[in-house]
């Protein structure tokens, strides 16, 4: 693992007049890189031969390095190059699924935005599940063999995919029919994890916590635009009968909403109690950017699936802000925004070592 005074001490050798904010030229770039623009940073992409042509018709950004793939920010040429430029990495999803996790703890030398340490906690499913139950947070039932489902369950696979892959079963040899079906590599497919459907209402709130002044913000809510289920709900059931065509949850989009204004003191509590957690599981805990997958129940609960400890694709939605963050803050707050505002007013203060590793 690549140490906490490693990574200080490339920070410490930066010129801060110069910064640039860094990230793969994917997920929630152009949102990173207008907020860069307006925060007065320059900023940097990683893209490849596929991707260069679209980012470069954008004005917003200054510079990009041609890459092989994303993968290439492994090397030491480019990490380098980078720190030469006196850049801060951010971190997505696509930033999480094409390089990973152990990766990125492990190899990356140059200074990410955020706590690195997160990223070990939300890509093991074990690790999130004990971080949300001492949370204090509702969990959904798993099941450890495909022989004890009991009840309508989603498999799930490792990895920001998306969606990707998923299915719904309703017994064991379901889960096996399905599993042997799947186009998954074989590695993928032995790390399944068979969750309890919760019935519910899904929302996917935008949160940001601040360790500068202690404060969880909501930035945003949104909900995913899946195919091929939001497809299918709009058959009707005996019709999905007779088609018989099986529901996917690969993500294509994203659908903004607001929650009902009582539920929202509570759904404050589970960020702050998952930022609380998280400073005992992994020192100094959760920064910058995170949102949870959930599902609110007729009963008025919330069940608690996932963490991404990053900036998440719903953002998009709000580059110009959200119902939320236009209530904080007096001007467009994306979620990108903040990030770079943060690293500024860390700059400023002297305490980027308290956000950056």
């Amino acid at each position: 693992m690549i140490s906490r005074k490693e990574i200080d001490s490339i920070l410490n050798k930066y010129n801060l007049d110069e910064l640039e904010i860094c990230t793969l030229g994917s997920h929630t770039a152009l949102q990173i890189m207008k907020g860069a623009k307006v925060e007065s940073f320059k900023n940097l992409l990683l893209c490849t031969e596929k991707t260069m042509d679209f980012y470069k018709s954008w004005k917003i950004v200054d510079e990009i390095i041609e890459v092989d793939s994303y993968r290439s920010i492994l090397s030491k040429n480019i990490q380098k190059e980078l720190i030469e430029k006196n850049s801060i990495l951010i971190p997505h999803g696509s930033f999480v699924e094409y390089v990973g996790a152990e990766n990125i703890i492990n190899k990356v030398k140059v200074p990410i935005h955020g706590n690195r340490l997160v990223l070990e906690w939300e890509s093991d499913r074990k690790k999130e599940r004990k971080w949300f139950e001492k949370s204090g947070l509702k969990v959904p039932r798993e099941f450890k063999s495909p022989e004890d489902i009991d009840s309508l369950s989603i498999v799930k696979f490792p990895g920001a995919r998306g969606g990707g892959g998923y299915f719904l079963v309703k017994d064991g040899e379901e889960f096996y029919r399905k599993l042997k079906e799947s186009d998954l590599p074989d590695d993928i497919k032995r790390e399944y994890t068979i969750q309890e459907y919760i019935i519910g209402t899904r929302f996917y709130p935008h949160f940001y916590y601040s360790p500068l002044d202690d404060k969880i913000e909501l930035l945003g809510m949104d909900i995913r635009y899946e195919s091929n289920i939001d497809g299918l709900v709009r058959i009707p059931s005996i019709i999905q009968n007779q088609v018989g065509v099986d529901p996917e949850y690969v993500i294509t989009g994203n659908i903004p909403v607001v929650m009902r204004e009582s539920l929202l003191p509570k759904l404050m509590g589970l960020g702050r109690n998952l930022v609380e957690e998280s400073k005992k599981l992994f020192k100094p805990g959760i920064v910058g950017p995170f949102c949870i997958e959930m599902v609110c129940t007729s009963e008025l609960e919330f069940v608690c699936f996932e963490i991404s400890a990053r900036i998440v694709a719903g953002t998009n939605l709000f580059i110009n802000g959200s119902a939320y963050s236009n209530i904080l803050y007096d001007e467009p707050m994306s979620c990108g925004r903040r990030i770079c505002r943060e690293i500024r007013i860390a700059k400023e203060k002297n305490r980027l070592n308290e956000i950056i590793y």
